[in-house]
């Protein structure tokens, strides 16, 4: 973790030194972005690239690889400590709540996975846990390589209590009128008055939601990866059609449930900041 730190100090210092001081700051914004999210992003290009092979012509499936190559990326994100083993904790929480929804979407028609595979349970590759393990890397790792704080950060209970209606809304609007509008507001009421400061070369801030929403953004373009390539097929939509907007409201909700996890585990720096 030393040794990783000091590349990422030594990128700063060669950046700062090459570019003027706000282009710096963008271009060490977007590079630590892309460091955070290292693990998602190796994911989107596994399956990007995995859709120019023709597996009908090897022994192995397609979701199969994927599988195989997560665990192989986790394994190394642990010998390499780009993680550390109290964020893979997390990683594990969120992805078997994550594979939880994922059966229970599958199953109620929800979306599907056409292609067969060997490791898949339920009708659910087991790749696809993994995707939501990529948001917690992103969210645990993000909260480091940006030194960042949380201030004024709401009681805990509440927060644990959002998180939970949010999860279990998931499920329940099959069956009960889906409350997400009430909870989006929840969290503006919730977390309204949360800034995140965060550093890069100087230090920022920005209110939690405002974050939120902008992840959210870059997560229903990953999502669209996965629908243009075929990995995933919504109900009632053609293959590789595009997910709608309305999809951005799901990741936003579904954030908070990924950030609550991780305080699960490592409690929200900086809260007296």
């Amino acid at each position: 973790m030393k040794q990783t730190r000091q590349i990422e100090r030594s990128l700063g210092s060669a950046v700062r030194h090459a570019l003027p001081g706000w282009l710096a700051e963008f271009v060490m914004f977007g590079l630590k972005m892309g460091w955070a999210a290292l693990f998602g992003g190796l994911m989107l290009g596994a399956i990007i690239l995995s859709k120019t092979v023709d597996f009908d012509a090897l022994p192995i499936h397609r979701y199969d690889t994927l599988f195989l190559f997560a665990l192989l990326v986790q394994a190394l994100f642990l010998v390499f400590r780009l993680e550390t083993l109290t964020e893979a904790k997390v990683i594990l929480l969120f992805h078997l709540t994550g594979t939880a929804m994922e059966w229970f979407k599958v199953g109620a028609g929800s979306w599907g996975y056409p292609e067969p595979a060997l490791f898949k349970l339920l009708g659910v590759p087991l790749f696809s846990g993994f995707m939501y393990a990529s948001v917690g890397s992103f969210i645990a790792r993000v909260i480091r390589i940006f030194d960042m704080s949380f201030a004024p950060y709401p009681r805990r209970w509440v927060t644990f209590l959002l998180a939970a209606l949010i999860y279990v809304n998931f499920f329940s609007h099959h069956y009960l009128p889906d409350i997400r509008w009430l909870l989006i507001a929840g969290t503006v009421v919730i977390f309204g008055r949360t800034w995140i400061g965060f550093t890069v070369g100087g230090r920022y801030h920005m209110p939690m939601p405002v974050a939120a929403l902008l992840s959210s953004f870059f997560l229903w373009v990953a999502e669209n990866i996965g629908t243009l390539t075929g990995t995933w097929v919504y109900a009632g939509t053609a293959a590789q059609a595009f997910a709608s907007l309305s999809k951005m409201g799901s990741w936003y909700l579904l954030l908070y449930v990924a950030f609550v996890t991780v305080t699960v585990v490592v409690p929200p720096p900086g809260k007296t900041r």
